[in-house]
């Protein structure tokens, strides 16, 4: 981006609210000319953007949505219909009633406060079902866990259970824990090309991975600002993109 006289700072924090907030208050005190936000702790993030945008400088949102605040652009998944697709992929082609067991995995005691990505999409998972009253009856069943503590899974979980749907990237947990207990027949949909999730999904105890193109998200967020900032041009500040499904067939062949 330097041949076109741009210079893109990258500001990291650790993934804890005190680490964000320490984050925020230093770019709030700098001066740019746009800035490029993945959203992660809902209320802290709202009180951010809130602030920043007092400075009258572009916003583009990557990654999460926060629809509070008005005037800033975002590119990303919508995150509903991502819900609702694990919905639909969860009931492709079951035949008899079925138990699905929705994982909730949160890194830590603060993630429960992160963006609505996580909410919106378990909420449009249920909507699926509540739209499609021709299928066979599916009962849901949900379970909170902290990705961080040791043996949260336990084999009482997966009784009686047919389906799986964890509602963000953690699903290489739940997939290590029925590989390693040998658990058959339970179809796993989950989130994100990591590394991890595509191991399982080659080895086949992952079905189904909805892709976000986070990378894409990245370019197309810094080519929003560039266009707005340099080149002074109208652009659209909402753009959602194109839901991905990877199956075991098909991920040889997408980029890491």
């Amino acid at each position: 981006m330097a041949n076109f006289g741009i210079s893109i700072d990258y500001l990291y924090f650790d993934y804890n609210i005190s680490s964000f907030k320490k984050t925020a208050t230093k770019v709030l005190k700098m001066d740019y000319d746009g800035l490029l936000f993945a959203p992660i702790f809902y209320e802290e993030s709202v009180s951010f953007l809130k602030e920043y945008k007092k400075k009258n400088t572009p916003i583009v949102m990557i990654d999460s949505n926060l629809p509070e605040i008005d005037g800033v652009a975002y590119i990303g998944q919508d995150s509903y219909q991502s819900g609702y697709l694990g919905g639909k992929l969860i009931s492709y082609g079951i035949k008899n009633d079925s138990n699905v067991l929705i994982l909730k995995i949160t890194r830590n005691v603060e993630s429960t406060s992160r963006t609505n990505v996580f909410l919106q999409r378990i909420k449009g998972f249920y909507a699926f079902f509540n739209d499609k009253q021709n299928l066979p009856k599916f009962n849901f069943t949900e379970i909170s866990i902290k990705y961080d503590i040791e043996n949260q899974l336990n084999i009482n979980m997966f009784s009686g259970i047919d389906c799986v749907f964890i509602p963000n990237s953690r699903v290489y947990i739940v997939a290590k824990f029925i590989k390693e207990n040998d658990l058959q027949g339970i179809r796993v949909v989950g989130y994100e090309l990591l590394k991890q999730n595509l191991e399982y999904l080659n080895d086949g105890i992952i079905d189904f991975l909805i892709h976000q193109k986070p990378e894409e998200q990245g370019y197309m967020g810094i080519n929003h600002l560039y266009k707005k900032v340099v080149l002074k041009e109208t652009v659209t500040d909402l753009h959602h993109m194109q839901l991905e499904i990877i199956v075991q067939e098909n991920y040889t062949a997408t980029k890491l």
